[in-house]
């Protein structure tokens, strides 16, 4: 299924195609918060994109921004397996002449003390600090924290015969387990989430919730230092390559880990739940079967990924990526949504994907969601579906499918809210 990694020496360059397109900032752009991508059909989108420009394609951001958009399978991976060309150091851009620093996108593209923008062999120890803590949280416990979660928050509304479980579950159940992993108590960890939801969501009180996190989590910290734990981020200090990194990095890598992984976390439980509810192919898992609830979040990763386009990488010198030439500086964009769906890897896109994990959702490369996150991330989405789908065996959508609406967001793929209706009797028996 995975094609070949692509090199540059091997790109059908088409010199007539390069002056064409050569720079990202012509008529036929699409601004990525535009009416097309906010209130079109986005796989349609994306088709559209690939029929008129092919795998790369043109595109602007906030402020008249140019940009690229990685949209091809075979594209992606080979712009995300090579970061001495494609780096993800956001220095060499070439627009930063016109960025104001107010820029509302800013925090996707400055540089920050973070491990999403650091660079060689400095990122390899890094990341080996967290995936090291990550990969040694205990799958057992894992599952009772998210079982006990999940059992609260259905505690909380199954008195009742309906529930917004974007809102009232979703949304919430990711951070708190992972908080928990991380070494926060339940009543710290519960005080968290409203500052994580201010902060990915970009709301009013975004800016306090930061600065909210970062004080409980320099408090946890410190207190580990003194207390040792057999917790993540007692891990992450102790770690044989902490000391060449200072503590506010330890720290930033504690915050993009919870908040990184909580709205994935939490879109992917809501998509497949929407899945689940929608699609008659799931409707197994609604009737006391768990069978087909790996099936159904399998699928919402190539159709609905929660992650659809990141940004990204700068071109470090002039280069063709699919017969477009990418001036040094350039931004990539990159769409997991868009490869995921390229008919050249998935010609026939009303097959199920079944167990099929060649999908983009998680990255790729050096940059890409560390392998036990991953596994966290599935081991949290899993369990509180199964969860939700034991207390609650009789769910039904409240709304007719079309009614559902999309955030209206091009990086993260998300439901506004998922109303559902079930029986109060059922799920209060069901409790314990």
């Amino acid at each position: 299924m995975t094609p070949p990694p692509q090199s540059a020496a091997d790109e059908p360059v088409v010199q007539q195609a390069a002056q064409a397109h050569g720079c990202p900032a012509h008529a036929d752009s699409v601004a990525m918060f535009g009416p097309r991508f906010v209130n079109e059909d986005r796989g349609q989108l994306y088709r559209d994109m690939r029929e008129q420009h092919g795998a790369i394609a043109p595109v602007t951001l906030l402020g008249d921004i140019p940009a690229w958009l990685v949209l091809g399978y075979r594209e992606l991976h080979h712009v995300t397996a090579d970061p001495v060309l494609f780096t993800r150091d956001s220095s060499v851009w070439n627009q930063w002449d016109r960025i104001p620093p107010d820029w509302p996108l800013m925090p996707m593209v400055g540089r920050q003390p973070s491990i999403l923008y650091e660079t060689g062999v400095r990122h390899a120890r890094r990341s080996a600090v967290v995936g090291d803590a990550l990969s040694e949280v205990d799958s057992f416990e894992l599952r009772s924290y998210a079982e006990q979660h999940a059992d609260g928050l259905i505690d909380a509304f199954c008195g009742r015969a309906e529930a917004d479980l974007i809102a009232e579950y979703a949304k919430q159940l990711p951070a708190l387990v992972l908080a928990r992993l991380y070494g926060f108590t339940v009543e710290d960890g519960a005080a968290l989430l409203p500052s994580i939801n201010a902060l990915i969501d970009g709301a009013d009180g975004a800016l306090e919730g930061r600065q909210y996190i970062q004080r409980a989590m320099g408090s946890l910290l410190r207190s580990r230092a003194i207390t040792p734990g057999g917790d993540v981020s007692t891990r992450m200090q102790t770690h044989p390559n902490s000391a060449e990194f200072s503590s506010e990095e330890i720290l930033e890598d504690m915050m993009v880990n919870i908040i990184a992984g909580h709205q994935p976390t939490a879109d992917w439980i809501g998509n497949s739940l929407r899945l689940m509810l929608t699609d008659d192919r799931f409707s197994a898992s609604l009737s006391g079967g768990r069978h087909s609830v790996g099936e159904a979040m399998n699928e919402v990763l190539w159709e609905e990924t929660p992650t659809q386009n990141i940004a990204g990488r700068w071109a470090t010198r002039e280069t063709y990526v699919s017969g477009k030439r990418i001036e040094r500086g350039d931004l990539l964009v990159l769409s997991f949504a868009a490869a995921n769906a390229d008919p050249q890897v998935r010609p026939d896109q009303t097959v199920l994907t079944g167990a099929n994990s060649a999908f983009f959702s998680f990255g790729h490369g050096e940059h890409r969601c560390p392998y036990p996150a991953q596994e966290i991330a599935e081991g949290i989405a899993r369990t509180g579906i199964e969860v939700l789908l034991d207390r609650l065996p009789d769910v039904d959508l409240a709304v007719a499918p079309e009614a559902l609406t999309w955030r209206p967001s091009p990086w993260l793929h998300g439901l506004e809210s998922l109303p559902v209706t079930f029986s109060p009797t059922t799920a209060l028996k069901n409790m314990g």
